[in-house]
């Protein structure tokens, strides 16, 4: 049975946006009949505040991960059977408050505002995620006024200088995948990584966190996000067009040196390229080039010669989330101050269509995540980080 605080009593239904199938936003359908659910043991109700979007929503709404046959439209299936069915909530980066708790959860940390841990993790491990599912995935997530979640997996963090958008924006489905990408290609302090897809919220964290561990960050993005991505923390930025000469610019920045590992989340032609960047002079590298993939923006099919990859001794990783350990570290860093939120823009709930759709066409000035509020949080949470013209140009 789920306790609740008795002067805010929590209603039987709620608004949410629900993804009816696979295809374009109009599988998208706002409710406001939508039962509540109910915290069961070791669970918490969380009354959300703030939702950040990102790219794995649209991906898993238009069926975009296939691993068998490239013509698929599928789901995650990692752990033998797909988990995506429909209805379904999306939205994995949740923030908010505890407004009721489940069998076994200390009623004390009713009024809590906390930050999800997204993974549905298979068992208790702590050090390994081998069939990764997310919320808002394999069970609902954060695009409603309410969600139940496992109270070891919703972090409390107090700090008042955040406020609920920022907190969202620094969700575990784009810092945590960073953190994965980093830690399975061992980056180590003084160590030069390049970043591609800097702007992003996979990129912006991987430059903060490099900053952390002491490791030098090198941007790939437009020229007109310089200035941000440097004041975030990159060493420099190298303009992504140009194909032919891309790696002598990169070179150029890091005075020659070669690259020590790229955290790679664009794919596509780019990868060849990224490889190079580490291979062009073995002689003057101290450790094996390391490639951690988590991303394929720019196209799931890259083509590259096996031969570099063993004679040049190319170590490759595959990144999907990441551990309880990892987040459990990354939430720290967040308390001490030391991960800064790095926020687009705010959307209502109501509007995930239009927040989809800019999403989609982001121009030159995007940088960082858009969040999704419910429209009866809109304006506290929402509103002093909305856009003053979403449908115009970005």
């Amino acid at each position: 049975m789920a306790v609740s605080t008795p002067d805010a009593p929590v209603p039987a239904t709620m608004s949410a946006m629900l993804l009816t199938g696979h295809g374009d936003v109009d599988k998208l359908v706002y409710r406001d009949d939508v039962p509540v659910p109910q915290p069961g043991p070791g669970e918490v109700l969380v009354r959300v505040t703030a939702t950040a979007k990102n790219n794995t929503d649209r991906k898993a709404r238009e069926g975009l991960y296939p691993t068998k046959d490239k013509g698929d439209v599928t789901s995650f299936a990692m752990g033998g059977e797909a988990t995506l069915t429909f209805p379904r909530i999306q939205g994995a980066d949740i923030a908010g408050r505890v407004v009721a708790v489940g069998e076994g959860v200390d009623a004390g940390r009713i009024g809590e505002r906390g930050l999800l841990d997204f993974n549905l993790y298979a068992d208790a491990r702590r050090d390994l995620n081998l069939t990764p599912d997310y919320y808002g995935h394999g069970a609902d997530g954060g695009f409603a006024e309410y969600v139940a979640l496992p109270s070891d997996q919703f972090h409390h963090v107090p700090n008042p200088e955040l406020r609920d958008a920022e907190l969202a924006a620094m969700g575990m489905c784009s810092y945590q995948t960073a953190y994965h990408m980093m830690t399975s290609a061992r980056v180590a302090a003084g160590e030069r990584v390049l970043v591609s897809g800097a702007s992003g919220g996979v990129g912006t964290a991987l430059i903060q966190l490099c900053r952390i561990v002491g490791a030098i960050p090198y941007a790939v993005s437009q020229p007109e996000k310089a200035d941000a991505l440097l004041a975030l923390g990159a060493e420099a930025v190298i303009d992504r067009g140009d194909l032919p000469s891309f790696v002598e610019r990169v070179l150029e920045a890091t005075g020659g040196t070669p690259i020590d590992a790229v955290m790679d989340l664009v794919g596509g032609e780019m990868t060849d390229r990224f490889i190079d960047t580490m291979i062009g002079d073995m002689q003057a590298r101290t450790s094996y080039p390391r490639l951690s993939i988590a991303g394929a923006s720019g196209g799931n099919l890259s083509e590259i010669m096996w031969t570099r990859i063993y004679l040049y001794q190319v170590q490759i990783f595959g990144v999907s989330h990441g551990t309880r350990e990892e987040a459990e570290q990354l939430v720290a860093w967040i308390r001490e101050g030391r991960l800064k939120p790095v926020l687009h823009a705010a959307f209502r709930l109501s509007d995930l269509h239009a927040a989809e759709r800019y999403f989609v066409s982001r121009g030159s000035n995007f940088l960082g995540k858009i969040v999704i509020v419910p429209d009866a949080q809109w304006e506290e949470h929402g509103a002093p980080f909305a856009l003053a013209d979403p449908e115009g140009p970005a």
